[in-house]
């Protein structure tokens, strides 16, 4: 064709057309291979070509593709609930499919807010989330999500609930433990439902791991049992944004399980589906449903494309393939590695100041200054560099720019397929120091940096 008719990311950018992909691999119409470092948007959790996944489609689809939910259920999406179910902490029994996180997230927040309408509470609709989070880009994820940089263009039609920080270790004061520091940052909950009234607040929603918004960002241990019970001391719930972090992606099911934490609600996506088809969901406990089923008897809630059959199936088999291949352990094991590759860069290299994560869900921060932590602003694009380097070198990684109040934080995200194995750990990482040494050069040479 002699011109594109589609709106690209980036308006008026060249992208090289995609061919296919095998394991963690991806390649162009011209032939170059690229490593997936990233699952693309953390999704490809299972790798790229899954013969069997692609044998799921077809027999769902010679049977029937879409049935309106209204309508009818189906093995598919009752198997799926039940799969869930059985991976879910706690009573997290229920599942209300949509297609995307963005649609999770505000089915969330708008099931929280219902909840209490049904216990007699109506005042109870403020959700109350952090800064430096993200939760999807429709207007209600995005009201609660405290990606600074995402929210400017909207800023006039939010809500204003991103309140509190959240935990980010490698900038906490000086001097301060982690113990001391991750109740610090969870009692600032506290401080901010006194200041609101708890009878104002709804929920309280987080990211087990902080994910776009800062590039794979650890809570200290502590800080999520110290919210938990805040949470249950002004009765607020607690929903857990397990979108990027779900389905195996920091070596456990769900994020929230390294601290042994239940949330009330629980939203899923990405890793669910592992990029093969559009799949999300919002997960329920069984307090929630039961209250509301003893009075509306309706989630007011709900998608055209919600839990229909052939995404059903396409999601069902991809847990299978995850619990057959005991993708969970493998993530953990090879996560380490990966980790600790990524430390010998920072080590090795001063334009890094941390690497960071859990599981294979890992990041860079890159720094002006090493010692001091000083961040480069912005609109040097250095963590853009990078990313543009690594992708002319054969290597996807993800940005998650801007953590730093909007005007500062340079990192990646380094997440992988969970499939990958040591010796293409070896070579991603191979990549990636070369991608960083050519912009650390090209900093040097423009006199920004030492």
């Amino acid at each position: 064709m002699s011109r594109s008719y589609v709106i690209k990311p980036e308006l008026g950018k060249t992208y090289p057309f995609i061919s296919h992909g095998k394991g963690i691999y991806l390649y162009d119409k011209d032939g170059k291979r690229y490593i997936d470092g990233c699952g693309g948007a953390v999704t490809a959790s299972i790798g790229h070509g899954v013969e069997e996944i692609a044998d799921a489609m077809y027999q769902q689809a010679k049977e029937v593709s879409f049935a309106y939910r209204s309508h009818f259920s189906s093995d598919a999406v009752e198997e799926l609930g039940a799969k869930l179910a059985e991976w879910a902490p706690g009573s997290l029994n229920w599942t209300f499919f949509v297609s995307s996180g963005s649609e999770a997230t505000e089915t969330a927040q708008k099931i929280a807010i219902q909840y209490w309408q049904e216990k007699g509470k109506p005042t109870k609709n403020r959700i109350i989330s952090r800064w430096m989070s993200y939760h999807g880009i429709t207007m209600g994820a995005l009201s609660m999500s405290g990606h600074v940089l995402r929210r400017k263009r909207f800023a006039p039609l939010l809500e204003d609930y991103p309140t509190i920080t959240g935990p980010y270790p490698y900038r906490r004061p000086e001097g301060m433990s982690l113990e001391t520091y991750a109740l610090e940052c969870a009692n600032e909950l506290e401080r901010a439902i006194l200041r609101i009234g708890a009878e104002q607040v709804a929920a309280f929603i987080a990211e087990p791991v902080i994910g776009a918004s800062g590039g794979a960002v650890v809570p200290p241990d502590g800080y999520f049992q110290r919210i938990r019970e805040i949470c249950d001391k002004y009765e607020v719930l607690f929903i857990a944004d397990e979108v990027m972090t779900g389905v195996g992606r920091t070596g456990k099911a769900f994020g929230i399980d390294h601290w042994g934490v239940v949330p009330d609600l629980m939203t899923l996506g990405k890793g669910m589906s592992a990029g093969y088809t559009p799949m999300a969901a919002t997960m329920v406990s069984d307090e929630i449903i039961e209250t509301i089923s003893q009075g509306s008897g309706l989630i007011m809630a709900g998608h055209t494309y919600s839990a229909n059959p052939q995404s059903a199936a396409v999601s069902l088999a991809v847990l299978r393939y995850v619990e057959k291949n005991q993708l969970f352990d493998k993530a953990a094991e090879q996560g380490a590695y990966l980790l600790a590759r990524l430390q010998e860069l920072a080590d090795e290299l001063p334009l890094i100041g941390e690497a960071r994560g859990l599981g294979l869900l890992c990041g860079l921060e890159f720094v002006k200054d090493k010692q001091t932590k000083e961040p480069f602003p912005l609109s040097q694009g250095v963590a853009s560099k990078v990313i543009a380097k690594a992708f002319e070198k054969g290597l996807l990684i993800y940005p998650a720019m801007g953590g730093i109040d909007g005007v500062a934080g340079d990192s990646i995200i380094v997440s992988p397929p969970l499939t990958i194995t040591k010796a293409e750990i070896d070579e991603l990482i191979g990549l990636l120091k070369e991608a960083i040494v050519s912009v650390s050069q090209e900093l040097k040479d423009k006199a920004l940096i030492n």
